[in-house]
């Protein structure tokens, strides 16, 4: 064996150690993220959606556990952990659907503090104040193939989500997070509130 071959061996073994390392690290960030956010009465926080295939978007969001409940001019939307509700102000239509991760990591931007615990490899690098980690599918299935999560160094919280999904990016700005206790009805639509608008059930 080498000398040569010994050297390239041993750069190898560092090599996969400092990325298990780097993964390790990743995730013991994203675990102190998720439960800051994650808070048992749930919490809010200001938004705002740009992408290559979007106009800009801005918002309020409220989230509990897996629901979520979101508001922009364009209208709102509910999720009650199994059932979605999208209201358009303009045609004052209401859609029902059961949407997808991906669909729901499109108004949800704390999506991601159930998507990093499998089906990603974690990887991290450090800012200005922040951590940036980024998550890539295992899987090429998987709708959404990449996510760039920065995350304030102090706070944990997460201050920016950015997105892959249909070979497009997407990226969500975060801000005015505060935790608060929520009711559940808060993530289901209710038609009493909106008499005039048309359910339409796309399940």
């Amino acid at each position: 064996m080498t000398r040569r071959f010994i050297t390239l061996l041993f750069a190898a073994v560092l090599a996969l150690t400092a990325g298990a390392q780097n993964a390790s690290k990743a995730k013991s960030i994203l675990d102190k993220t998720a439960k800051i956010v994650s808070n048992k009465g749930g919490a809010s926080a200001n938004f705002k959606i740009t992408g290559s295939n979007t106009r800009a978007l801005s918002g309020k969001i409220s989230i509990k556990g897996n629901k979520f409940q979101a508001t922009t001019p364009d209208g709102s939307v509910w999720y009650n952990g199994k059932t979605q509700w999208a209201y358009m102000t303009d045609t004052e239509e209401v859609n029902v659907s059961t949407p997808t991760d991906a669909q729901q990591a499109q108004m949800n931007p704390y999506k991601f503090i159930t998507l990093y615990q499998k089906g990603y490899d974690l990887s991290m690098k450090t800012l200005t104040g922040a951590y940036e980690i980024h998550l890539k599918a295992k899987d090429a299935k998987q709708s959404i193939k990449e996510m760039y999560i920065t995350v304030n160094s102090k706070t944990y919280l997460p201050s920016l989500v950015k997105m892959q999904q249909g070979g497009k990016w997407s990226t969500i700005s975060i801000s005015n997070f505060k935790a608060q206790n929520l009711s559940d009805a808060l993530f289901t639509f209710n038609p009493k509130q909106y008499p005039d608008a048309e359910v339409i059930d796309l399940r």
